[in-house]
């Protein structure tokens, strides 16, 4: 007779799901360049900020109120139009729930965000995969295509995560244009402070829920803030939409401490623009970089650039010179970090490409 306890039943679907893999850290001497962070500290008095107005031993606001209503007046909305949750990623994970079940379908590109597969088999979901374009983005005609009778969700990240490029407004409206208007599009916007492209979709800036009640736009404090430990993100969309997902967000999930560091940070605006602004001339050297190296890099308008290649033997050359990069079954995503790790970036590159 075994001896071994006998465990709960799980869905066995989640049972043969893997967990989430985050980028491997660095050396003290090398450089993390696998997890899209901010190489750069919090702004000054954001810290100072959270110090002097949260109080460990209370609850927070479950809505966020404050930061609900700073967003509001920044985008031209209501606060019932603003949702905000434990990073972008658990809003996903709560507009999927809300709107897509077993039976149902859920189209994406792929490659993109690695745990839109994950979040759509939680929710009970099918994922309809849709092929990225060989440029690294997305195939929006293809995307429309795949939609059917059974899709409730489409998730569409923009600059494309981990391959770089945007979809212009022409194309997203061209999109729109040829889906259902009771399918629920996630505009994922992560990266939106990083894109100096004229042509590129702005969800907020253009408003695009105003008129086509259907989209979410979704955006985060962990990228350009620098705040990626506090895991805090929003939603901005019609509040009736909205309202699914507050049911199936979890209460409490965004602290008091992420709030208030995100409110200090919107009040810096200047100083993010200026760090932003560093980041993107970096972003464009190491592109430039690459691409004289002989490597075929998409045209990246985010805080990481790609290299596609099925050689596991390039990351791990990366890797063995100090620079942790992030490896993908069909390419390597390299953040942008510190800008003394362009000139070794390079480097290994040139060298990997040769071979």
């Amino acid at each position: 007779m075994s001896t071994e306890p006998v465990l709960p039943r799980v869905r066995p679907e989640i049972a043969a799901l893997p967990p989430y893999r985050q980028g491997r850290a660095a050396s003290a001497d090398g450089f993390k360049l696998s997890s899209n962070e901010n190489p750069f500290e919090p702004l000054p008095g954001v810290v100072e900020a959270v110090r002097d107005e949260v109080a460990l031993n209370r609850y927070p606001d479950a809505t966020a109120g404050q930061l609900r209503a700073a967003l509001a007046v920044r985008y031209g909305v209501t606060a019932d139009d603003v949702l905000v949750g434990a990073g972008s990623v658990s809003l996903i994970a709560a507009f999927l729930q809300a709107a897509a079940g077993p039976g149902d379908e859920v189209v994406y590109a792929w490659r993109s965000f690695e745990a839109y597969p994950s979040l759509t088999l939680v929710a009970g979901a099918t994922s309809v995969q849709v092929p990225n374009r060989p440029d690294g983005r997305h195939d929006l005609p293809a995307m429309a295509a795949a939609v059917t009778d059974r899709t409730r969700c489409i998730v569409l990240c923009t600059p494309n995560n981990p391959t770089g490029p945007i979809i212009t407004r022409a194309e997203f409206e061209e999109f729109l244009a040829a889906v259902p208007a009771d399918v629920l599009v996630i505009l994922d916007e992560a990266y939106a402070e990083f894109v100096t492209d004229p042509e590129a979709v702005d969800g907020l800036g253009q408003r695009v829920f105003a008129s086509h009640p259907n989209v979410v736009v979704l955006r985060t404090f962990s990228k350009a803030y620098g705040l990626a430990a506090l895991r805090i993100g929003y939603a901005i969309g019609d509040a009736r939409v909205l309202d699914a997902a507050r049911a199936t967000l979890i209460p409490l999930s965004v602290t008091a401490q992420a709030e208030h560091a995100a409110l200090a940070s919107l009040a810096r605006d200047a100083e993010v623009r200026i760090r932003v602004a560093e980041l993107v001339e970096r972003r464009d050297r190491l592109v430039a970089g690459l691409r004289d190296a002989g490597w075929d890099v998409p045209d990246s308008q985010s805080n990481f650039v790609w290299l596609p290649t099925t050689d596991p033997a390039v990351a791990t050359a990366f890797e063995d010179a100090g620079l942790m990069v992030r490896p993908f079954p069909d390419g390597v995503r390299i953040s942008v970090g510190e800008a003394t790790s362009i000139a070794p970036l390079i480097d290994v590159a040139k060298s990997t490409i040769l071979r």
